[in-house]
């Protein structure tokens, strides 16, 4: 299946802002100094360079399918010496049993066809004395306000693209499911949320997305999937920038999170 959103620049945008405090703040306890982290779907690597500062001198490896991407992690690093980035497959990581004291991965398990299959792979990895993280957005609880018509248009083609390309976007929901069904026996699930509120933050969320669904992957899946056309995915776009410039303009996407181990 194909990655719903592609790596147009309106999403690395997104991606590449990302950090342990807003994305990963469930796993900060379990981490420490030495601690080796594998983290799958790395993207440009944000999170995986925070973590890397976090475990110091713990070794930290970043793996995402897409070699474009993970040169630019490469660049994020710069002088770091205990993060290192690599293409990877989620269901076939090329590393030992056991090798890893943390296998982590942030909006994966929603892209992927077979989320348990990767979490069993995860497993391999993280061994019997290691950890798995994951965390995933879930779209079926998002709110926003006010309440543009055009962006319940958004929500609707939103999931009929993701389905339809790359997975579950109600993933959040079913992440202990999926650790259970996985094997494993001890879960702490917690849950939390991204809210964009200020003016700076609706700019930055409501014009990343604004570009998104006219020039990223996004718009040629919900055309070939027959879910929009060039007009509607415009009348989208507008509604974005006009949501940011609202003075009212709030947005919340809440979050499943998962410790799991074996």
């Amino acid at each position: 299946m194909a990655y719903a959103h592609g790596h147009h620049e309106s999403v690395l945008r997104s991606h590449a802002v990302r950090t342990v405090a807003d994305s990963a703040a469930y796993l900060v306890s379990s981490l420490s100094a030495g601690t080796r982290i594998l983290d799958v779907g790395a993207g440009p690597g944000s999170i995986t360079v925070d973590l890397a500062d976090r475990v110091f001198p713990g070794e930290v490896v970043g793996v995402d399918a897409a070699s474009d991407v993970v040169e630019v992690a490469r660049a994020a690093a710069g002088e770091r010496t205990n993060v290192t980035f690599r293409t990877g497959d989620a269901y076939a990581l090329d590393v030992p049993d056991a090798s890893f004291d943390v296998v982590h991965a942030h909006q994966v398990l929603q892209h992927l066809e077979r989320p348990v299959d990767a979490l069993r792979e995860f497993c391999r990895v993280a061994g019997p004395d290691g950890l798995v993280a994951v965390r995933d957005v879930d779209y079926g609880g998002v709110i926003w306000h006010p309440l543009i018509p055009a962006l319940d248009d958004w929500l609707e083609i939103y999931h009929g693209v993701h389905r339809g390309s790359s997975g579950e976007p109600d993933a959040g929901r079913r992440l202990k499911a999926w650790a259970r069904e996985a094997g494993f026996t001890r879960i702490e699930a917690s849950a939390s949320v991204w809210v964009f509120d200020t003016p700076e933050k609706r700019a930055w969320w409501g014009g990343m997305w604004a570009d998104r669904v006219l020039a990223s992957a996004f718009a040629g899946h919900a055309k070939r999937l027959g879910l929009a056309d060039d007009a509607q995915l415009q009348r989208i776009s507008d509604a974005w920038r006009e949501w940011a410039e609202h003075p009212d303009g709030w947005i919340l996407l809440p979050h499943g999170e998962v410790l799991a181990r074996w």
